[in-house]
């Protein structure tokens, strides 16, 4: 939920109109949208980049996730780990579009160490496949926009661990 939903929301409930602190608020997310929108454009428009990138970062610090036995090893199994970093990436753009964790949290975090842990995936490497992407999505913008979507990754990243 965007701050101006929530802001909305929080007043409508008390029966009031939005505060000063709350108008500040808005207007801070209105003024970082112009950042915001870029973002996630540099985000959905290297898409393929970042995820090839990271995936071949991964695999190479990561061995054993694409050897005989890891949960990525052979074309169909990495290519589902390919498809779960591009899930998360996707998660990263929402909050970065939202200015918000919240997207990140309601659509793709709950249950995620316990799903991993079922399927018998080690969660660390996924988590290091964010990291991997990170790195890579960050490298192609500004410090500034950088230091903004890097972090939404280390969100993601800290919810798994």
């Amino acid at each position: 939920m965007s701050i101006v939903t929530k802001s909305i929301v929080n007043a409508d409930a008390e029966a009031r109109y939005l505060s000063p602190g709350e108008l500040d608020r808005i207007k801070s997310f209105v003024e970082g949208g112009e950042q915001r929108l870029r973002i996630a454009q540099v985000l959905t428009e290297s898409r393929e980049r970042i995820i090839k990138e990271a995936g071949d970062k991964l695999f190479q610090k990561r061995p054993d996730v694409v050897s005989p036995g890891g949960n990525a090893y052979g074309e169909e199994m990495t290519a589902t780990c390919l498809r779960d970093m591009d899930y998360y990436l996707r998660l990263v753009t929402y909050g970065v579009v939202a200015g918000d964790v919240t997207p990140i949290e309601e659509i793709g975090l709950v249950g995620v160490a316990e799903m991993y842990k079922s399927l018998g995936t080690p969660i660390d490497a996924v988590a290091q496949s964010v990291r991997e992407m990170k790195g890579v999505a960050t490298s192609l913008m500004s410090m500034e926009d950088a230091a903004e979507a890097g972090s939404y990754f280390d969100y993601v990243v800290g919810r798994m661990q």
